[in-house]
């Protein structure tokens, strides 16, 4: 797999989330509804961007630059 991808993110994101959630359930189970609350908004954020970048996706990376008038050499 790809580093630096959406794809890479979110699979990070989820073992992340599962580790949370892992030591939450194991030591203290009382604190599980602020990490619950904080979840739901981190999840309502991420769901946002993922249909964003379905709808609008990032450009695509190429060997010129299209400007207004001609095509010139990528000066990276």
């Amino acid at each position: 797999m790809k580093p630096h991808t959406y794809t890479t993110y979110s699979i990070g994101c989820g073992i992340a989330w599962a580790i949370v959630w892992s030591i939450i359930g194991t030591t203290r189970p009382e604190s599980r509804s602020p990490v619950l609350l904080f979840f739901a908004g981190w999840l309502a954020g991420w769901t946002s961007a993922t249909i964003a970048r379905y709808v609008y996706p990032p450009p695509q990376t190429g060997r010129c630059i299209r400007t207004r008038h001609r095509t010139v050499p990528d000066q990276l």
